[in-house]
């Protein structure tokens, strides 16, 4: 039954959890999770040292270059974690990406790649200037952050699914590992 005016995203996450039993297998088994588990603290620490460079340059005029360098690297980070993210997205949901499960997610995330790539292309070509191009920056952090919120949201949700999961199922069957 279609609910009238709800996404796919949003009826198939009512009907079931995150997972399925068959994804939340595949999602333990893939490689790709741990790389996503590994990328995004880095990004995350490339990007509070980026702030705090970009906010340097606004407040005093200082630190340019460094400025210009720190949101390089956190937008090739954003990159790397995006390409790595639709791999896993594949393995887990079978496609690269919009899966129902991270339809949102995923959404934001083409907002937040869109803002960094025209931050490089400001950058490469001039376009705002170095003040522009900071705010730009900044524009795009703030949808980074947004975006970042929604994946740890679901990370706790898939925590707590896995909990209720492992409580339903029978005592000896959960002390030999069945449910994850």
């Amino acid at each position: 039954m279609h609910n009238a005016g709800m996404t796919p995203a949003i009826e198939s996450n009512r009907r079931r959890g995150l997972y399925s039993e068959e994804e939340r297998a595949r999602r333990d088994a893939s490689k790709w999770t741990l790389v996503q588990g590994i990328l995004a603290p880095i990004q995350f620490l490339v990007f509070l040292v980026s702030l705090g460079l970009v906010i340097r340059y606004l407040i005093s005029g200082e630190g340019l270059v460094a400025a210009h360098v720190s949101i390089v690297i956190k937008t090739l980070l954003l990159y790397t974690i995006m390409i790595t993210g639709s791999i896993w997205e594949k393995d887990v949901f079978g496609r690269y990406l919009f899966a129902p499960a991270f339809y949102w997610e995923d959404m934001v995330s083409m907002l937040v790649l869109a803002l960094h790539t025209a931050y490089l292309i400001a950058l490469a070509t001039g376009w705002l200037g170095d003040v522009g191009q900071m705010v730009l920056a900044l524009v795009a952090y703030l949808a980074y952050v947004i975006n970042a919120a929604q994946f740890l949201w679901k990370l706790r949700m898939a925590r707590l699914e896995g909990q209720r999961s492992e409580t339903s199922v029978p005592a000896g069957n959960a002390a030999m590992g069945v449910a994850k």
